[in-house]
């Protein structure tokens, strides 16, 4: 039997991995996780031989949860990510295999059948090689993102970070505003501020981050909180627990 760890923070992804699991049967789910820190403990107690791992959680994600665990402690991987648009690159350029959310079906059972021949195989100092590949690959990645890969229907486009207007929070997932048009991705508010340059990314409000280059003016409302008016004519709240950030990045008003 194949020894199986699910891990992701979605527990509707979770269960997704399980119910693609139940059809094989020759496996035994062993444990899930909801983060990364979560993950190395249950990887170090419970050797399961192959983890589906998201790569992006919160507090630790899969790639810190890789290099906590080490290269001998490291069971074989199968990467899960909804957005990545580093990481797929990553994923491909060293011969590791990855499921892009939402994958379906067919791409799992693949994925399952490829991850049997690499534990007949146990590619061992190869599979080990591969990983740490690519996690130095992962730590030498541009301080600040540049450029991100988005889905558009079917297709999946390039967007340069600089054309982002604003960046709207919807619960684990944002609105990317470039223009009149917008592009959603799973990635929480906070996580993706962290990946932005923090001299032309501002958060203004819990729900809402802003190209400060697209500032066109403010305009002054009640208790302290300001309108932000966007050279499209967008106009966003700039609440008050976030204007002395804003006030000493672009100086304050004379």
């Amino acid at each position: 039997m194949i020894r199986i760890l699910i891990v992701d923070d979605e527990p509707l992804a979770r269960r997704f991995i399980r119910r693609m699991l139940a059809r094989e049967g020759d496996v035994e789910v062993v444990g899930e996780c909801g983060d990364g820190r979560a993950a190395v403990a249950a990887v170090r107690e419970l050797s399961p031989d192959l983890v589906f791992l998201d790569v992006q959680m919160p507090e630790m994600d899969g790639f810190a949860a890789l290099e906590e665990l080490g290269p001998e402690g490291r069971p074989l991987v199968v990467f899960t990510t909804a957005y990545e648009q580093y990481a797929v690159r990553a994923f491909e350029a060293h011969a590791l295999d990855y499921l892009l959310k939402p994958f379906d079906e067919a791409r799992f059972a693949r994925s399952m059948a490829h991850a049997r021949e690499r534990l007949r195989g146990r590619g061992g100092e190869d599979e080990r090689g591969q990983v740490d590949a690519l996690l130095d690959h992962v730590r030498r990645r541009p301080a600040h993102l540049e450029r991100l890969m988005v889905r558009a229907g079917a297709r999946i486009v390039f967007l340069k970070v600089d054309a982002i207007d604003w960046i709207e929070a919807d619960d684990k997932y944002v609105h990317l505003h470039a223009g009149p048009v917008s592009h959603m991705v799973r990635q929480t508010i906070s996580s993706m501020e962290e990946q932005l340059d923090p001299e032309q990314f501002l958060r203004i409000h819990r729900s809402a981050v802003v190209n400060v280059a697209r500032i066109r003016e403010l305009r002054p409302l009640f208790s302290g909180e300001y309108g932000v008016i966007l050279e499209g004519g967008t106009e966003l709240t700039l609440s008050r627990n976030y204007k002395d950030r804003l006030f000493r990045l672009l100086g304050r008003p004379l």
